[in-house]
């Protein structure tokens, strides 16, 4: 499903729970180079390297770049350090949840409103202008998005950032089919993170996708399923979808209220005795 051989930069690695991990180690797993980045040698030191999860040896195996894409000056120097490369994973979203997360939506925040449009939405944007250059014979970059369509309790701010990062997918999109790169997001069901750890009222995101999806979702377990649209859309075999939102959700999105008894898998058939 990918180029064999070829280098892919995976963005927003935390730890071995996050998404970013998934879909870099999928890429590993099926021939590929990867690439990794963290915010911060800080970010790296808290969280990875104290990670019990991997071992020593699968931990310095890894190649780990730090990049804050805040900063347009290390994005830049990011790519001008690294040869061609297929495609990029764009793992990063940033809401202060003291703030933008929680009961209320008002917030009188804008600093931390600002910041958290520039890491979720924005930074898509700076990263794929670095990006092109090093994908002269066209690749893709592939974003991770989350039900933008639905306003769920809590998650507030986070929803406007995720449509406009959906936006900013079919704006790069358009810009870059020209260079034969194609842009791309992943709009993913809840998935347990430590990110995700941080927003108010995300086991209660679990239990509404019990009641929603058509298909079960396991917020721990289904990050591979995850990583494998991300590799269909990293890969050549997605080589004409561009600006595109895939939901890997179980089929929750589609939904309308809750699944009645006899929709859910085992349930009663109708009109069965």
């Amino acid at each position: 499903m990918i180029q064999r051989d070829a280098t892919y930069v995976v963005m927003g690695l935390l730890d071995s729970d996050s998404i970013a991990y998934a879909i870099g180690k999928a890429i590993g797993e099926g021939g590929g180079k990867v690439i990794f980045t963290v915010q911060s040698a800080r970010m790296k030191k808290i969280f990875f390297d104290r990670n019990k999860a991997l071992d020593q040896e699968v931990k310095d195996a890894l190649d780990i770049r730090f990049c804050d894409i805040t900063q347009d000056e290390e994005i830049e120097a990011l790519f001008a350090d690294i040869g061609p490369i297929a495609g990029v994973v764009h793992s990063i979203a940033y809401a202060n949840p003291k703030t933008c997360l929680g009961p209320e939506f008002h917030t009188d925040a804008y600093d931390d409103l600002k910041t958290g449009f520039h890491i979720s939405a924005v930074s898509l944007a700076s990263v794929t202008r670095y990006a092109v250059p090093k994908m002269p014979d066209g690749g893709a970059v592939v974003a991770l998005s989350f039900a933008s369509e639905i306003a769920f309790a809590y998650y507030n701010w986070m929803h406007v950032n995720k449509a406009a990062l959906e936006a900013t997918v079919r704006g790069l999109a358009r810009r870059h089919g020209r260079d034969y790169v194609r842009v791309n997001a992943i709009s993913a069901g809840p998935l347990s993170t430590k990110a995700a750890g941080a927003i108010p009222g995300f086991k209660e995101l679990g239990s509404t996708w019990e009641r929603m999806a058509p298909i079960p979702w396991n917020p721990e377990t289904d990050k591979e399923e995850v990583a494998n649209a991300a590799l269909f859309l990293i890969g050549p075999c997605s080589r004409k979808i561009s600006g595109q939102v895939l939901y890997v959700d179980g089929g929750a999105s589609i939904v309308g209220g809750e699944l009645l008894p006899h929709e859910k898998p085992g349930g009663p058939v109708p009109g069965a005795e």
